[in-house]
This record gives C-alpha cells, structure tokens and sequence, in this order.
C-alpha cells in the first residue's frame, strides 16, 4: 500500500523531516505494512497553482492514498480532483480554516515579503483556501478528515463541519495535534493505528 504524504505551512520553514520525519509517523506507517514517500513541498509558491505544480512533478506513477496536511488540504483536493483513477483514497488532517484568521495571514505573508498577487492568491478560497467548494462536493475516492483538538487556533471545529456538508460520506478520524506540536507524541501511536486500519479499509 503506498501512501504520499504532504507536510504542512505556507511560507514558513516546514519540511517532510520536521512533520514526519521526526515525530516518528513515516517510520510508525512503515512499519504497520504502508510503503511511504514524503516529498518536499515549496517553502514559498507564489500561487497554489504553484503549490500543486511542485507537489504533482514528485508523485511516484501508479495508485496511491494521498494524504494531505493543514495547508497542503488544497494541493491534495487539487490534484485528487485532477487524477481520480489514481488517487484512490484522500486524507484530509488538520485542515487549515479560511476566514477565522485570513487577515492574521495575510500580514504574515506581507512580512515574508509577498506580492500583493500573491497574498491574494493564497488568501482566496471558499471553506479552504485555494480551492472551490464544488471541486471538494465532486472528489469520487474515500475521504477521511483528521480534525485538530478543538483549542487550535488555525485549525477550527468550523472547517471541518463545512468539509462534512461537502462530503456527507467521508469518515472523521479521532482528533489529534499535528505532529509539529509538543503535545503530538503520546498521540503518535493511535494516530498511526487508526490512519493505517483506515487506508487498509479503503484499497481498491
């Protein structure tokens, strides 16, 4: 079973190491059976077209689950969207809300020394940033949605309800912190448990 998981951020100094690397989930799904690749995503696209780009030119060919985290929701629902026979099962864990904070997020572009077209780009969206809502209703494959610990911040309850009204079918996961956050690692081990029985339930 092959699983392509993108790390979290936008403009900051994220990477597959830091996200999954070190909190110990790449070496935990290995060895509950998954074969796991974690690409590199850009540190600052200009765009989410962008974004997509980068994350679609290192996908490995054939079929795989795609799992996608906080602010990589929107480059996974696109390219889901895009390969539908490829992607077989979509994980969408801790997605980042739109509106809560989007002029908190914009500043913090604008200190990162953005573009105007950018910060607009990156800012612009329906119930996630960067994608539209119909494009979410459509997606053909299994979704699970791994929602945050209802104190965070960037990731509200609200956001996940919303991705419930647009995939009435789609299975949530227990909550968890992501795994960047000090208080993720004694839930590590359940979060590993209920994403492999998950990804296991859903192969084509």
């Amino acid at each position: 079973m092959r699983l392509i998981a993108l790390h979290g951020g936008i403009w900051e100094n994220m990477t597959a190491e830091r996200f999954w690397h070190r909190p110990g989930i790449t070496t935990g799904l290995e060895h509950a059976g998954l074969t796991v690749t974690a690409p590199d995503r850009l540190h600052r696209p200009l765009s989410w077209s962008a974004d997509t780009a980068a994350v679609q030119a290192r996908l490995p060919r054939g079929r795989f689950t795609l799992l996608g985290a906080s602010n990589a929701n929107t480059a996974a629902i696109r390219l889901a969207a895009r390969y539908p026979r490829r992607i077989t099962a979509l994980i969408l864990a801790w997605p980042a809300t739109r509106g809560h904070d989007d002029d908190e997020f914009a500043a913090f572009l604008t200190r990162q020394g953005a573009r105007n077209e950018t910060i607009t780009d990156l800012t612009t969206g329906q119930t996630l940033r960067g994608v539209t809502d119909s494009t979410i209703a459509t997606l053909p494959m299994p979704v699970a949605i791994v929602p945050a610990p209802p104190q965070s911040h960037h990731h509200r309850p609200e956001t996940v309800t919303a991705l419930r009204r647009l995939l009435p079918h789609a299975a949530v996961l227990p909550e968890t912190p992501e795994p960047p956050r000090p208080d993720f690692p004694t839930h590590r081990d359940r979060f590993i448990h209920d994403l492999t029985r998950w990804i296991t339930d859903h192969q084509p």
